[in-house]
């Protein structure tokens, strides 16, 4: 159920995870696109106390466009929950497992969807010796936007130092998990109906940071140019990636569609709580594809916000 009653909106922005700057740039477009729809929104940058903030800002609801920890992890969300304000997005439970990639695969795991074999080791052990034959993956179990992400390829003689350097600065615990050979995809997903597949191309070595959000940094091709029935099996597992999880509002769901061999596999990466709203993202692009304009897709996440979620 929609509330149109909302007008004091408090757009969530920045914070202090990795994820800083693209949350920033997300906010800014979101608080734009209210102002455009007529509501009073304002820019909020949680800092040391943010219940505080929150308390004299006193809006009707929060749009939460932060990214990463603190903000996509439940913590904020429990904030939200104890202060009664409505809030947008995913609630407590479903922010905290899907923020954790391991978390998220147990959950995919005891609903069908495919994944690949995976496991949670310290970093320093990742750093050491491989602990899969290559090639395979390198990533933190609780970060987004690709941060601190690294492939091993065959032929690498060792994992990259900098996952035990004294100057890391990201989780210790690191999730090492096959990597799947083929085409990115990803699929957003609106209350319990996927938009679109996305195929994300890149010159770069991968879909890292710089490439999510650097201008000319990959290549959203909309819709994928895949088979019919690969699109259709995406979608369908994206909204059950939704539901599994509890998820609420907008998400989008990650991908790797294996057509290298003669059977290809659709595999289920990590499902994104709060997609980007930046102007390089894809939740506004698949949005665009079934007529739904920036500031309506904004106008929509905010009518849905509620507490108890």
């Amino acid at each position: 159920m929609t509330n149109r009653n909302f007008h004091k909106i408090a757009v969530l922005m920045g914070g202090r995870s990795a994820e800083r700057e693209v949350s920033l740039s997300s906010g800014r477009g979101v608080v734009a696109a209210l102002r455009e729809e007529g509501f009073d929104a304002h820019p909020l940058d949680p800092g040391d106390n943010p219940g505080q903030q929150l308390f004299e800002a006193k809006p009707d609801a929060v749009f939460n466009a932060l990214h990463g920890r603190f903000g996509e992890d439940g913590t904020v969300q429990g904030l939200l929950e104890l202060m009664r304000i409505p809030y947008t997005h995913s609630g407590v439970l479903s922010s905290a497992i899907a923020m954790h990639k391991e978390r998220t695969k147990d959950i995919y795991r005891a609903a069908g969807l495919p994944v690949v074999k995976s496991i949670v080791v310290d970093r320093q052990q990742a750093a050491a010796s491989h602990l899969m034959e290559p090639p395979y993956v390198v990533k933190p179990v609780n970060e987004g936007s690709s941060v601190g992400i690294f492939i091993i390829r065959k032929g690498n003689n060792r994992p990259p130092a900098e996952l035990g350097s004294d100057t890391w600065n990201l989780s210790n615990e690191m999730m090492v998990e096959e990597f799947v050979p083929g085409r990115e995809l990803t699929v957003a997903v609106m209350g319990d109906r996927a938009l679109g597949v996305t195929e994300i191309t890149t010159e770069l070595a991968f879909y890292d940071y710089e490439a999510k959000y650097a201008p000319g940094g990959s290549k959203h091709i909309l819709p994928a140019q895949i088979p019919f029935g690969a699109a259709e099996e995406a979608m369908e597992l994206a909204v059950g990636a939704h539901k599994a999880l509890g998820c609420r509002g907008v998400t989008r769901t990650d991908f790797r569609y294996d057509d290298t061999g003669s059977k290809h596999r659709m595999i289920l990466l990590e499902t994104n709580t709060q997609p980007g709203m930046t102007p390089t993202s894809l939740v506004p692009e698949q949005a665009a594809l079934v007529g739904m304009s920036y500031a309506k897709l904004c106008r929509w996440i905010v009518e849905d916000a509620s507490c108890d979620r």
